[in-house]
């Protein structure tokens, strides 16, 4: 990240997407990401986490994705701070209105 760039919280009650530059490439491991954007590829080596970005896009927060993939609610912390890497990437994005 760089020096100017501020990291990107994820509200888990917000709702979040995709970013619509980047591609998404499952993997045995997880999946690959690809921003066409910015050219930074991410490396998810989580298949629930990969579940998790999928229902991003319909799920009404990212709490509620992570809930709909079944990921106990202990564990979410642990989900939310993947997100956010996602989203310092980029790779992600608050859903607006």
């Amino acid at each position: 990240m760089a020096a100017t760039e501020v990291p990107q919280t994820v509200n888990a009650d917000s709702a979040w997407r995709l970013h619509p530059q980047v591609s998404v490439r499952p993997e045995p491991f997880g999946a690959l990401l690809y921003h066409f954007g910015t050219r930074k590829l991410s490396f998810l080596k989580d298949r629930t986490l990969l579940a998790i970005v999928e229902a991003l896009g319909d799920a009404p927060s990212a709490r509620a994705a992570c809930e709909a993939v079944g990921v106990p609610l202990a564990s979410q912390p642990t989900y939310l701070r993947a997100l956010e890497t996602l989203a310092a990437s980029h790779m992600i994005e608050e859903r607006t209105a």
